[in-house]
């Protein structure tokens, strides 16, 4: 067997060991999300809302692609100290610490795909934002900043 083809098989192989978690990825409501920066911009990201423990359990899994006014944003329903991962993501990510007045107190620049390492909040927080790597620092999307926070209608806050 080839090395290409001993690679596709892997692939093939690795993919057909996700296909059940793919397929049953939850529904995500969208909404928009509007950021003033530090400086005064005003940002905006549409958002798919993970608000559900099945939902932020799974976020940004095994998605292989994001765009640049896209994100996702956890809500866990109380200020609280979160740990997030990377596991089964294979982009790397921003992610982005709010609390609940909307302030962001932290951001975790380029994480690792795919590792499990605990990336922490810092402090008592209620939201998770994550965008591609490299978007918090190109938008300007720093401690500091304020993030308006409507979640998607028909969900409660």
């Amino acid at each position: 067997m080839t090395g290409m083809m001993k690679s596709a098989f892997v692939a093939l192989f690795l993919w057909a060991l996700a296909w059940p978690v793919i397929a049953q990825a939850p529904h995500f409501d969208r909404s928009t999300l509007s950021i003033r920066t530090v400086e005064g911009r005003e940002i905006a990201l549409d958002v798919e809302w993970a608000i559900t423990p099945d939902q932020r359990a799974h976020g940004l899994m095994f998605r292989e692609q994001i765009g640049h006014d896209q994100g996702m944003i956890f809500d866990f329903g109380t200020t609280r100290d979160v740990m997030m991962w990377m596991k089964n993501t294979p982009l790397s990510l921003d992610m982005v610490f709010i609390d609940e007045s909307g302030l962001i107190k932290r951001v975790a620049s380029r994480t690792t795909p795919f590792s499990e390492a605990i990336i922490p909040s810092g402090e008592p927080v209620r939201y998770v934002l994550e965008v591609r790597a490299g978007q918090a620092a190109a938008l300007g999307i720093a401690e500091g900043a304020v993030v308006q926070l409507t979640p998607p209608a028909g969900t409660s806050d």
